[in-house]
């Protein structure tokens, strides 16, 4: 974004954006989020861009089960509870499984034989793992995860914890070199499913992503909602 366009979109001149730029002037608290707030810059990097500044951070990070989060931690167990009895998962920022419901939980253990998938299940891991060999359409479904992992990045660019998991499994033996290269994907269908098989039996799945809407706690802000419907 030029100075020009960002200092419109803020409701600034260009000459203060530029000066703040080049460090000519220092930027007040209410500047710094101003900014921050016309870049879409996202919570967590917020409180970061406020320290270089020199202030303190204003988000907070607030645990699931911390009392204040009752109320949306209800809600997200009532998501889960009604997709029944399909699977559906609560994950952070990193891909992390934070919750499941009845159905996830059946789906993952068949996969996985009865493992629990690790102490913190990881769904790009996990993918790219043990549910590897069970993805009949793993050609177009490895790609297609990659991407996502991309495009559903908080801020629209994968942070550095994502780009090492990327990386991590991307180095996978029998990666193709191409999936490393964003938006190489394209597929004429309208969703593209994953479908697992395994002792003959075989699951067809889409899934939509929910998110919550004007979060002001950098925890909400990451949390994605995954929902899965048979095909």
């Amino acid at each position: 974004m030029s100075q020009l366009a960002l200092a419109n979109e803020a409701g600034v001149t260009p000459r203060h954006v530029s000066f703040v730029e080049s460090g000519r002037a220092n930027p007040s608290r209410e500047m710094v989020l101003t900014l921050a707030r016309a870049l879409d810059v996202p919570l967590r990097e917020r409180n970061q861009v406020l320290l270089a500044a020199g202030y303190a951070p204003q988000y907070r990070e607030t645990g699931l089960d911390d009392e204040a989060m009752a109320q949306v931690s209800a809600a997200l167990d009532r998501l889960l509870e009604h997709h029944e009895p399909h699977p559906a998962v609560v994950m952070d920022r990193h891909w992390n499984v934070l919750r499941t419901n009845r159905a996830a939980d059946a789906l993952f253990a068949w996969l996985l034989d009865g493992a629990d998938g690790g102490e913190e299940p990881n769904v790009v891991r996990l993918m790219f793992g043990p549910l590897r060999p069970h993805v009949a359409n793993w050609a177009q479904t490895g790609e297609a995860l990659v991407q996502r992992v991309h495009r559903e990045a908080v801020g629209g660019v994968p942070d550095l914890v994502t780009r090492r998991l990327l990386d991590e499994v991307l180095a996978l033996p029998g990666i193709p070199v191409a999936w490393r290269t964003p938006d190489f994907a394209s597929t004429p269908l309208p969703v593209l499913p994953v479908e697992f098989a395994k002792d003959g039996r075989e699951q067809s799945y889409f899934s939509m992503v929910t998110t919550l809407g004007t979060p002001q706690d950098i925890t909400l802000q990451e949390i994605r909602v995954e929902s899965f419907f048979p095909i």
